[in-house]
């Protein structure tokens, strides 16, 4: 993959280039930003460019060379994954999960394109409820594979997609590889939540923070990639606030967060009544999806509160939202007020925490609308 596939951050592409023709390649880097913003993209560009044998005085991979043809494929032996997986039922208890028991539904992946989310990668391994996690067996198939020498000649890089999802066991060990890495070796971390990773691992690796799309880079890459007119695409960028995969999902007139945000409505609509019944049978409906899609939906939740928030102060340039959500703010928006928009959002970063601690969902969401009967109706 080249930078000039990434969308926008040129400012962290120059970066890193200039890294490269300076000699001062890190062992060790930890890319990190919020969501869509093309964090694995600049991995996987970076990673090309250290590995083509063909840049000299260029700031990008040449595409063409023997490296970059095996990289085309995600092929190159100087190239090594690690990621989250699951362990699939019938898994026999003895065996280790490693990242190469999904290897095919990994590539493919990338092969459809660099920005997606962790909820994609567990439909590519058709997961249910199950958390994926990196398990201590991984970091002993790396400290194998990284102890043979590049076949190329080069770098071996090993990207490391969400290490904040390794187990403790993997962590520590994981440490000690960074600690003592072979020479020629570059770590690349595609982080979302580095406060969860252990901080001496946090401490012995470059963190390369990475911001959001800007509008005009988002704006020209719906419009050359999507074909979608100059209107549609400005609404949509400003929308998506810099996350690449928020504004494809609005451009699916079928997404998720068309449910989300009839649920969101249900929920408030029931609270306002005081109608227990109702909300009892919201959390059941709720309860029953999956738990990172719950995750998503409370999200989204958050977002809706920021924004009929914000609506409240009638400056157009404060509100980020889509047309049906707009008009669901324009009759809704008086209810979230100084007095309980803390308290709401409260509500749902609980409610987060504990799903994400696997709480009994039904518990959860039931608590969630029992607690917003009380806060709806303050003012």
């Amino acid at each position: 993959m080249k930078f000039s596939e990434v969308i926008g951050q040129e400012e962290t592409q120059k970066r890193l280039t200039q890294m490269v023709v300076e000699g001062r390649v890190p062992h060790a880097m930890m890319f990190c930003g919020p969501k869509g913003c093309g964090k694995m993209a600049l991995a996987l560009a970076f990673a090309s460019y250290l590995l083509c044998c063909d840049k000299e005085g260029s700031d990008d991979s040449c595409g063409t060379c023997r490296q970059c043809a095996m990289l085309r494929s995600w092929s190159h032996p100087d190239l090594l994954f690690t990621y989250p997986v699951i362990k699939p039922t019938g898994t026999s208890a003895d065996h280790k999960m490693v990242s190469d028991d999904f290897a095919r539904e990994w590539r493919e992946m990338l092969s459809d394109g660099p920005y997606f989310t962790m909820d994609r990668w567990l439909e590519k391994m058709n997961a249910a409820n199950q958390q994926a996690m990196i398990y201590v067996a991984e970091s002993e198939v790396l400290i194998r594979k990284l102890s043979m020498k590049s076949s190329q000649g080069g770098f071996k890089v090993n990207i490391i997609w969400l290490p904040e999802r390794m187990r403790e066991d993997c962590a520590n060990k994981m440490l000690k590889i960074i600690e003592e890495p072979p020479q020629q070796t570059v770590f690349i971390m595609v982080c979302e939540e580095p406060e969860r990773l252990l901080e001496t691992i946090r401490s012995r690796v470059q963190r390369i923070d990475i911001k959001k799309i800007d509008t005009p880079s988002l704006e020209k890459a719906l419009t050359e990639r999507r074909a979608i007119d100059g209107d549609m695409a400005h609404r949509i960028a400003r929308v998506a606030n810099g996350d690449w995969m928020k504004a494809l999902e609005e451009l699916d007139a079928g997404n998720e967060n068309n449910q989300f945000l009839d649920l969101f409505k249900l929920l408030m609509r029931k609270a306002y009544a005081r109608d227990v019944k109702e909300l009892k049978t919201w959390s059941d409906t709720v309860a029953a999806l999956g738990r990172e899609r719950q995750k998503r939906m409370l999200v989204y939740f958050r977002h809706l509160v920021r924004e009929n928030f914000m609506y409240n102060f009638h400056n157009p340039d404060l509100v980020y939202m889509t047309m049906e959500e707009e008009s669901f703010a324009a009759k809704f928006a008086r209810f979230i007020n100084e007095a309980n928009v803390i308290e709401i959002d409260e509500i749902f970063g609980t409610a987060i925490r504990d799903i994400g601690q696997n709480t009994n969902a039904k518990m959860v969401f039931y608590d969630v609308a029992m607690r917003m009967i009380v806060a709806i109706m303050r003012k």
